[in-house]
């Protein structure tokens, strides 16, 4: 199983990044993609999530209505749209595949993981 994330940098605050996460290596029935994001000194945590066959998202308050998550399954690529960046939105931003058809919250539910893209938002 191979996650490649990408599209990460340097934005200033207001302006919007388009992330992706090619996904590789494996043909599971069904499964969910997630993003999750660590800030330098805090703990990984949930963004959004999507589930492969059905569409079903699932958003974390902080990012709701700035953020959306799509896929693109003939390109077996997920997408994270950030717009109206923030800077506490800083942060390395990770893709995973948890092997079950609804997306979760929690990182342990998660099986693969990518390396990550760096997001910076300056003020």
């Amino acid at each position: 199983v191979q996650l490649q994330a990408s599209g990460g940098g340097l934005v200033q605050a207001g302006g919007s990044l388009r992330l992706s996460c090619a996904a590789s290596g494996f043909t599971f029935d069904d499964y969910s993609i997630g993003w999750f994001r660590q800030a330098p000194g805090k703990e990984r945590e949930f963004v959004a999530s999507i589930s492969w066959n059905s569409g079903n998202t699932q958003y974390a308050d902080p990012v709701k209505g700035r953020f959306s998550i799509t896929r693109d399954r003939a390109k077996d690529t997920i997408y994270l749209q950030m717009n109206s960046l923030k800077p506490e939105d800083t942060a390395i931003y990770y893709c995973a595949v948890a092997l079950r058809s609804y997306g979760s919250s929690s990182a342990r539910d998660y099986r693969y993981w990518g390396p990550g893209t760096l997001v910076t938002v300056s003020s």
